[in-house]
């Protein structure tokens, strides 16, 4: 069984975690998406999968909070081309793109860290590898606690 999380809609618009028997909220279950589990959300009396409405209602909420997820010219887009050009793109490549982009962002994280770790032990690489990287003395200075030269300031770089 996969891990997705079983809510029941009732026709009070409550939520009911069928995990743990209680009623919930909104907030609760996008903490609940947050901490990266899925939900499934099913009207208690007719069986129907209501997710999307539930996740739709979600994404209002957080823009009446503030937290705008899509930017206006997207949303007019949406509005648009909504049934038509946008569904198959949404369906076929936004959820790809989304999950290329974390992948992206975890990768460069992760060199970014090395980097950082590098800049920090550069003492004990050998004078070859050392002499290759020079170029990006500069770079690994600038985040490690271990400055050679103390960064200017824009007032020292304007004279």
């Amino acid at each position: 069984m996969d891990n997705k999380l079983l809510l029941k809609k009732y026709t009070n618009r409550r939520l009911y975690d069928t995990e743990k028997s209680i009623y919930v909220t909104l907030d609760y279950v996008t903490n609940v998406i947050r901490q990266g589990r899925q939900i499934v959300v099913v009207d208690a009396k007719t069986g129907e999968d209501v997710t999307a409405a539930i996740l739709t209602q979600i994404v209002l909420e957080e823009a009446r909070k503030k937290n705008y997820l899509l930017p206006n010219p997207m949303l007019y887009l949406i509005i648009q081309y909504g049934e038509t050009v946008l569904s198959e793109f949404f369906e076929k490549y936004l959820e790809q793109i989304v999950k290329n982009y974390l992948l992206f962002r975890n990768m460069a994280d992760d060199q970014y860290q090395k980097w950082l770790d590098l800049s920090t032990t550069y003492s004990q690489v050998s004078p070859q590898t050392l002499n290759s990287l020079l170029p990006f003395k500069s770079l690994f200075n600038a985040f490690s606690g271990n400055l050679d030269e103390p960064a200017k300031t824009k007032k020292e770089e304007d004279q």
